[in-house]
């Protein structure tokens, strides 16, 4: 397997390690693994984050793009950032139950999997559907948000009270994962703006 392909691969299969290191100490209601959980989340999730870059470095560098790439990539991508979203849904608070609301979530998994089938739709036509500015603006406010919603439940699991905020940053965190969903749909439009003759060759 390419070198590229191997930090692709690491986000598929991180990504239910990471829903596991979330959501046990929720299951199981240990204090200890909470604790544990807390200082783990955001380091991975880093490194994770940080394989979508080797890979399209490596992929540059020794040139090893290729069709399969460009279709594995985003794949792994949406596959961490759903992951993420999953479980900012809940949280070790039972207040205030989770980051983002079920709603947006599954907007947005709806938006991502559309996404998926205009790719192939366009790779069957040989046609590689390139990042826009929209779409590189949208995977930010992602990635903000996941780790905003990661640092709050963090510190929950640390035994902070957040000095009172709890119930601001919370709020803060819906808003935040609502402009995402914002921006996912408007870059979704423009990508069937642009590619729409694609789409028609099919039709």
């Amino acid at each position: 397997m390419k070198l590229s392909n191997k930090f692709t691969l690491m986000r598929v299969c991180f990504a239910p390690v990471f829903f596991l290191i979330y959501s046990i100490p929720i299951w199981t209601g240990s204090v200890l693994l909470q604790q544990i959980s807390a200082y783990c989340m955001i380091p991975l999730l880093i490194i994770f984050e940080l394989t979508d870059f080797f890979d399209g470095y490596y992929a540059r560098k020794r040139g090893e793009v290729g069709d399969f790439g460009k279709l594995f990539d985003p794949f792994a991508d949406v596959m961490l950032n759903l992951t993420v979203f999953l479980c900012a849904m809940s949280s070790v608070n039972r207040i205030f139950g989770g980051y983002m609301p079920s709603l947006i979530f599954v907007l947005i998994l709806y938006r991502e999997l559309s996404m998926n089938f205009l790719r192939m739709i366009a790779s069957k036509q040989g046609v590689a559907i390139a990042a826009r500015k929209g779409g590189k603006l949208k995977t930010v406010s992602y990635i903000v948000s996941g780790f905003f919603a990661l640092a709050v439940e963090s510190a929950l699991r640390l035994g902070y009270g957040l000095g009172g905020y709890g119930s601001e940053l919370h709020t803060a965190a819906v808003v935040l994962f609502s402009l995402c969903l914002v921006l996912s749909y408007l870059s979704f439009i423009d990508y069937l703006r642009i590619f729409a003759s694609i789409l028609k060759k099919d039709l």
